[in-house]
């Protein structure tokens, strides 16, 4: 099976609302809902846990059963850490699914994950055993020391940026929160940055700008222009 595990366990607190932003009503419908059309509407997907923020689960299920979203199997409480939330969720699917099936690890704001990218990171993970979804940087970077000033840039050309889906076998992700454990490793920026620091090599998979997180009130306009924006017809 492929099952896309999304997290929606953050309390949104840089985004200084009432109620966390993955259950704010964009054209009147809640963000997670978003997210999730988007793995319900993908044919290789076969299930969806949530990694939900403590309080809200009946929210959330009944939001799921409004807007008809069958796939949704598990809701799971989230922890203290992106970590510890991903990790109880694999605990989960630990028991009621074969170590074979695929996870794709996805954040729960990024709701405007296209089909392509879900189809691209699957293949890449059949291909190579793990897939991370990442687009180039095109900006140019510096370091700084201070954060206000720079004497070292960056070459771009070796730069990516990361996106999720982040996508490995479920033995494969339960091996590195085991030895995460083991080497006392509590808080990873990403199950990718995880990987890394345990000294495995990570494939990259297709992203896109549109993927955004949406993190402050700015991705919310964003996020609403890009839902109304149409392809133009001379683009190829």
């Amino acid at each position: 099976m492929n099952i896309a595990l999304l997290t929606a366990a953050g309390s949104g607190t840089r985004m200084n609302q009432d109620i966390p932003k993955q259950f704010m009503h964009i054209d009147n419908k809640p963000l997670i809902i978003y997210t999730m059309e988007a793995f319900q509407n993908h044919p290789n997907i076969d299930a969806i846990l949530i990694v939900c923020l403590d309080g809200w689960r009946d929210v959330l299920q009944a939001y799921a059963n409004q807007f008809n979203i069958t796939k949704l199997k598990w809701i799971v409480p989230g922890g203290k850490t992106g970590q510890e939330s991903i990790y109880n969720g694999l605990q989960t699917l630990k028991e009621e699914c074969s170590e074979d099936d695929i996870i794709l690890i996805h954040d729960g704001n990024r709701a405007l994950v296209s089909f392509d990218i879900i189809s691209d990171s699957i293949a890449k993970c059949k291909i190579h055993g793990d897939a991370v979804a990442v687009i180039p940087c095109t900006e140019a970077v510096f370091r700084s020391e201070d954060q206000l000033t720079s004497t070292v840039s960056i070459p771009r050309e070796n730069l990516f940026r990361t996106q999720t889906p982040h996508t490995y076998s479920l033995s494969k992700l339960l091996w590195a929160h085991q030895r995460a454990k083991e080497n006392n490793i509590t808080n990873s920026v990403a199950t990718c940055t995880l990987m890394v620091e345990l000294g495995e090599t990570i494939h990259f998979s297709k992203g896109a700008e549109k993927n955004i997180k949406i993190t402050t009130v700015e991705d919310i306009d964003l996020f609403k222009s890009l839902l109304k924006s149409e392809k133009e017809y001379w683009l190829k």
